[in-house]
């Protein structure tokens, strides 16, 4: 049975973050929050605990996982050379979503990194992760504690709701604050490269090292988790209407419902008095899309809908992460 325990977010009570730390210790798998989304964490320096991550999740093997650390120091055990725009990143956003991909010390167990010679690593923001990973005395790697290919998990509820059964803990410390996984830079290159959108934007990043290219070939995002594999969809087909007018979508929607019922998440008012239409309301910004798009695929796909209407948002600031994991939940886009 897979144990749910509650913990509070500013005070993590240390009895059961050391309950936490011992089953990492020991080879085992705790789920817990971080600022992004839940993660699915096992000790980084153990082959046989990270074969577990997959096993859970039914995780493709090609798929690497990021390390997550406790600072700097914890850094060093982790990855080879730093680079000086990396040493930089890590003084202006660390603790925070974003990932780093630098040169992997042997030590790491291979899976990790699904066989490469890099290393994805990230100091979350979260200080249940935080107190976990220093009480375990080992880089945590952890990959979003979802069943693979599903919508990422937001709340404890979603994990068990994945996963329970396959994994020992879950650390419940309720909803978290951002809601979509961190910004994966790449630093092995020059100019280092994005090969994932997150919270963290390019233009912010440009601020502190200068310029930044975005990856576009699959030789490149092979050293990033959540780019190749279809990535935070529901088990109904999702059709991503990236814009339109309320009318237009309303349309969409009604057409939809004659083979079937629909669901619809959005920022507009879609109001079709039919008992197979269900409607979410969103926020229009990208904070408010980041916080409940994972959760309201997971709320709508429970009434079993035979298609999920997705309303896109601007592309502008941190819009385009929301659109990218959107894109890759789409079975279609209009």
């Amino acid at each position: 049975m897979t144990q749910v325990l509650h913990l509070d977010q500013e005070r993590p009570q240390q009895e059961t973050i050391e309950l936490a730390a011992s089953i990492i210790r020991n080879g085992g798998l705790v789920a817990f929050p971080t600022e992004t989304v839940y993660g699915l964490g096992a000790d980084a320096m153990n082959e046989n605990a990270v074969r577990k991550i997959f096993e859970a999740k039914g995780r493709p093997s090609d798929n690497p996982c990021i390390v997550h650390v406790d600072g700097r120091e914890m850094l060093d055990r982790v990855a080879g050379a730093v680079p000086a725009k990396a040493e930089r990143l890590i003084q202006k956003f660390w603790p925070g979503p974003l990932t780093l991909v630098l040169e992997r010390r042997p030590e790491v167990a291979p899976s990790v990194s699904a066989g490469l010679s890099t290393v994805a690593v990230r100091m979350p923001g979260s200080g249940i992760a935080l107190e976990m990973i220093r009480a375990a005395r080992t880089p945590v790697a952890a990959p979003s504690a979802n069943a693979s290919g599903r919508p990422s998990p937001t709340t404890a509820a979603h994990v068990l709701e994945d996963l329970g059964g396959r994994i020992d803990l879950i650390l419940d410390g309720g909803t978290t604050n951002i809601g979509i996984e961190s910004t994966v830079l790449d630093v092995t290159t020059d100019p280092p490269m994005i090969l994932r959108p997150g919270w963290i934007t390019q233009e912010k990043l440009s601020e502190m090292i200068g310029p930044i290219e975005r990856a576009d070939s699959g030789e490149e995002l092979r050293r990033s988790p959540g780019t190749r594999h279809r990535h935070y969809s529901p088990r109904a087909r999702v059709v991503l209407i990236e814009q339109g007018s309320p009318g237009f979508i309303e349309q969409v929607c009604r057409d939809h419902l004659k083979e079937g019922a629909v669901g619809f998440a959005g920022h507009s008012a879609v109001e079709i008095d039919d008992p197979n239409f269900s409607a979410i309301r969103l926020g229009s910004n990208a904070k408010d899309y980041a916080h409940s798009i994972y959760a309201t695929l997971r709320q709508l796909d429970k009434k079993d809908p035979r298609v999920i209407i997705v309303e896109g948002i601007s592309e502008a600031g941190e819009g385009a992460a929301v659109m990218d994991r959107l894109r890759r939940a789409a079975s279609a886009i209009g």
